[in-house]
Formats: structure tokens, C-alpha cells, sequence
């Protein structure tokens, strides 16, 4: 008896892929392809459905299309935090909104704004910064960058500047190198003046110790061949005229002195060119010797001789920029420690 034969089952044809946004596998393929080198400089920090809780879902910025938010390796969110102000494409493609050339594409488009203002391409942000893609905020931290800043005991016979005609000494030969950036001198000491210069790599830093709207007390020991009179020091602490305004002290006090030479303590919030000088000039009397010993609250250590530098401490510094205090590293235990104080020869 046989068998009947089995009916073959007809063959199927294979199955393509399909998306949720029906048969677009192959326009997607090709622009993936197209696009893989920029996709790959972004990186994905929000799960696929959490735009809608951190951004909600803004018209437009749908999950499946090209302005979809893609998710970084494991799938676990990133926080975005930078250090400092970045391009807006850069720092959107970190938050993982899209690439960089999608953002950019929705930079020509309108789709993103900066502080209520429409962006522009290659526009930094920093901290501070609202941006929002389609109406709705993007949430982005920024870490605290903290300034550097030096004290250094300037001694006389250096000019503040780092080119000089004369060639004579310059304070920045005495300073350490720094990897990024300058040292910003904040005011000036003349030639013949020694005594506290603070240097910072933040111009910002620099500006607000410097401009006169912060009225920021400079404390100077002045040593004057002669006896001040009552008189004198009156006009002097109500007020002189000099050749580039007027000008006076904020307080005037006596430190001693024997014979010809008598030393006085001076404070004035501001720092024109040779004005301590110039004000006991227009009273008719000669300083001698000129040295600051106070730029707002950094008082010059006895301990800093002349000619030497210290770094001041990361705490002292937020207090002085006006910045949150440090957070303490983990493990760290009792006080920081005391700043080195270090002697630089100077390059040549």
C-alpha cells in the first residue's frame, strides 16, 4: 500500500521589516547609512519614552521620526553636565534630544529658542540659559567652573605689563605657566610701588574686582617725606581735584614715623594711574614710599615676601567671585590645607 505523497507547502517570499512608520525601512536605512558619522558624535542620554515626562511631546517631535530621542548604550539616562559654555548643537546632542545635524536643522527651522530669543548656529550657552525646543525646556546642569586667582607680592622695580618698550622686569615673568588661557592682572601697581597684585584666569572675575560700581576698598601704607596737616588731610577725604576728575580717600589714618618720614594708611575705591601719588602731589607733599597691602578683603601675609606667589584657596575664591561654596570631596577630613607659598625666577 503507498503512501500518498505530502503537498508541498508553497514557498513564501521573505518578509521585509517594517516599522511603526510603515514601509519607510529603506528611505531610513539610507539616511541612517548617510548620517552615521554624525549620529555617532552625539550620544543618547533619555530613554526612548522619556521625552515625555522631561520635555513632554512637542508638536513635531515625535518619537518615531527623524526628531526622535535616541538612547545611549544599557539605556540608562545620562545627566548632561558641562563645565563650561558649549555650542547648542553639542550640548543638545549630550541631553540626547538628536544629532547634531538634526539640531542644527531645527536651528534653520525656528524649532529651538534661547532666553525667549529664536537661536542661531554655532550660538554658545552656558549656565543660566534657558532653551527650549518647540516651546518646551530643555533641562540641562552646568558645573562650576572656579576661578583661579594668585596673590603675589610685587616688589618695586617691576612694571605690570608684559610688553615693555624700556624692557624693564615684568610681573608675568614670575608667574606660573597656565595650560589654558592668561593671567589677568586685576589693576595695576606703578614701577616704584610695591606690595598685594592679584592675578585671575577669568576675565569676568577680573572685571567685578576692578570696576568702580563694586566699590571694592584698596588699602595702601603710604610713607610721606613731611607731617600732614589737618587741612591736608580734610581735602583730602572730602575731596581734590585732579586732572582726570575728582578724587578722594575713603579714610586717612595715622601709622607713625619719626623725623621727616611719617607713615599713613590710605583706602580709596578706585584705581586710576599713579592717584595715591597724585593726591598728596596736589597738597603739595612727596610720597616716598607707596605699598598696598589690602585689595578688598585679601590682606598681603607677612608671611608672602616680595617677589613670591600663592595660590589662593578654592573656598576663598567662591567667597570672593561670589560663587556657591565648594562641595567637599569624598573622604576628605579637617581643614584644607595651608596654601604653599612659591618663588618664581623669573623667564627669560
Amino acid at each position: 500500500m503507498s503512501t500518498p505523497a505530502k503537498s508541498k507547502r508553497p514557498l513564501r517570499s521573505p518578509r521585509k521589516k517594517t516599522t511603526e512608520s510603515g514601509a519607510r525601512d529603506e528611505g531610513l536605512s539610507a539616511r541612517s547609512r548617510g548620517r552615521r558619522a554624525h549620529d555617532d558624535e552625539s550620544t543618547a542620554a533619555l530613554r526612548p519614552d522619556a521625552h515625555k515626562s522631561a520635555l513632554g511631546t512637542p508638536s513635531g517631535m515625535k518619537p518615531e521620526g527623524p526628531g526622535r530621542v535616541r538612547r545611549r548604550a544599557g539605556g540608562r539616562d545620562q545627566p548632561t553636565t558641562l563645565s563650561e559654555p558649549e555650542r547648542l548643537q553639542k550640548v543638545l546632542a549630550q541631553a540626547g534630544v538628536a544629532s547634531r545635524r538634526e539640531i542644527e536643522e531645527w536651528v534653520i527651522a525656528g524649532r529651538i529658542s534661547v532666553n525667549g530669543l529664536p537661536a542661531s548656529l554655532g550660538q554658545k550657552i552656558g549656565p543660566g540659559d534657558r532653551v527650549k525646543v518647540n516651546g518646551k525646556l530643555i533641562p540641562l546642569r552646568f558645573t562650576q567652573r572656579t576661578p583661579r586667582v594668585l596673590i603675589y607680592h610685587k616688589p618695586e622695580g617691576e612694571i605690570v605689563s608684559r610688553d615693555d618698550p624700556e624692557g624693564r622686569p615684568t610681573v608675568f615673568e614670575r608667574l606660573p605657566v597656565l595650560a589654558k588661557g592668561r593671567w589677568l592682572a586685576v589693576g595695576r601697581l606703578d614701577f616704584n610701588t610695591s606690595g598685594l597684585l592679584l592675578f585671575t584666569n577669568d576675565g569676568d572675575l577680573a572685571n567685578r574686582l576692578m570696576h568702580p560700581r563694586y566699590q571694592i576698598d584698596r588699602e595702601y601704607a603710604v610713607r610721606l617725606l613731611g607731617e600732614l596737616t589737618e587741612e591736608q588731610a580734610r581735602l583730602l577725604t572730602e575731596g581734590i581735584e585732579l586732572d582726570d576728575g575728582p578724587a578722594r580717600f575713603n579714610t586717612l589714618v595715622g601709622a607713625g614715623g619719626e623725623g621727616v618720614n611719617h607713615w599713613y594708611h590710605v583706602t580709596l575705591s578706585e584705581g586710576r594711574n599713579r592717584e595715591v601719588r597724585r593726591m598728596f602731589e596736589a597738597v603739595g607733599l612727596t610720597v616716598s614710599r607707596l605699598m598696598r597691602v589690602r585689595y578688598g578683603p585679601v590682606v598681603l601675609s607677612s608671611r608672602l615676601k616680595r617677589g613670591m606667589w600663592m595660590e589662593m584657596p578654592e573656598a576663598e575664591v567662591c567667597s570672593l567671585a561670589g560663587l556657591p561654596p565648594p562641595v567637599p570631596k569624598p573622604g576628605g577630613r579637617g581643614k584644607p590645607p595651608e596654601p604653599k607659598l612659591r618663588r618664581t625666577m623669573p623667564r627669560v
